[in-house]
């Protein structure tokens, strides 16, 4: 959660933000996801300010005319025990500058007995256009959007996307890329200009989460959700290897293993005649490197890598044909 900026931020008017919070009752994982066209130039982590993840309580999200007091009332309420319709009714009736019309708010949660609860609101003068739509254990709002079938695309994205709550979620923010869906982002034919994914298990710690992945800002006319997804990707690809058993590699061969100073790549495909790719993934699950294998072993320096144990993929153009793990120990 991100705090103490409301005075830079008061001057930036209203924030176009579209987004959904979640709750995953079978797992207890909680998240959000969102885009804006406010990005890092204007405030830190962009539209990353608007979520407040509580691992094992909910998720809050405030949007429109963003105030830090009111987040942080918002989260104590939680704490408190409240539920997100009456945390919303207290921030409306509380709200720190005597004008809640101007805000937008979405709020998940789980009861003492684990089901789940939702509640949204979106002030009367927030700009057009502006909703929200609820289910059992979501919220979607928007504001200055192109119009409902934004909400209405985010929702459908997420209800028939199977999967983990991360996906869902990712899911969820595909179904808003249109240019223009955050109106301001028409000019750049992007739907925002910054974006993220916030998903904590119960366990995690406040601001370390399972998967956090951010994107502050892009390049003029770069659609921040295709960079994000880019990024999903490989955290996706990494947990669902990593929380797999390690098999051995069928095709590969990596030695020494464990390694020095250089490990060597030798692949085994008679039938193959097209390159192959590895990925390199180290233990925080980004992609270390890239390597292109025309037939011949690699031969990679690993002077520059840190102690520790890594994940390696082979794929084709097409998709994974094998992976596996090794380990580096310098002398």
């Amino acid at each position: 959660m991100i705090l103490g900026l409301g005075i830079i931020y008061y001057h930036l008017g209203a924030q176009d933000t579209f987004s959904i919070v979640a709750v995953d009752t079978l797992t207890g994982e909680v998240g959000g996801a969102g885009a804006s066209c406010i990005d890092e130039s204007a405030i830190q982590g962009g539209v990353l300010i608007i979520s407040d993840v509580i691992p094992g309580k909910g998720a809050i999200h405030t949007q429109s005319y963003w105030n830090a007091t009111n987040q942080q009332n918002a989260h104590n309420r939680m704490l408190e025990g409240l539920s997100p319709q009456e945390i919303i009714d207290w921030l409306i009736a509380n709200d720190v500058q005597n004008n809640p019309q101007i805000r937008q708010y979405g709020i998940v949660d789980t009861d003492e007995t684990g089901a789940p609860r939702s509640a949204a609101f979106t002030g009367i003068n927030c700009m057009d256009y502006k909703n929200h739509i609820t289910g059992p254990n979501y919220a979607i709002q928007g504001n200055i959007l192109l119009g409902q079938q934004i909400l209405d695309s985010m929702e459908a994205r997420f209800l028939n996307t199977e999967g983990t709550l991360p996906e869902k979620l990712m899911a969820a923010l595909q179904g808003a890329k249109v240019p223009g869906a955050d109106t301001r982002c028409m000019n750049e034919g992007t739907s925002s200009l910054s974006a993220f994914i916030s998903v904590a298990k119960p366990g995690d710690q406040p601001g370390d989460f399972w998967c956090h992945l951010l994107v502050p800002s892009t390049p003029y006319g770069v659609e921040p959700i295709d960079v994000l997804q880019e990024l999903f990707d490989e955290w996706l690809l990494w947990t669902s290897i990593s929380e797999e058993p390690f098999r051995l590699s069928s095709i590969t061969t990596v030695a020494p293993n464990p390694a020095g100073n250089q490990i060597v790549f030798s692949i085994t495909m008679p039938d193959k005649s097209d390159p192959l790719f590895i990925q390199i993934l180290a233990a925080d699950g980004r992609i270390t490197d890239k390597l292109i294998y025309d037939g011949k072993p690699i031969v990679l320096n690993t002077v520059k890598y840190p102690e520790g144990t890594y994940i390696f993929t082979v794929s084709d153009s097409r998709k994974i044909l094998d992976y596996g793990k090794f380990s580096i120990i310098k002398n």
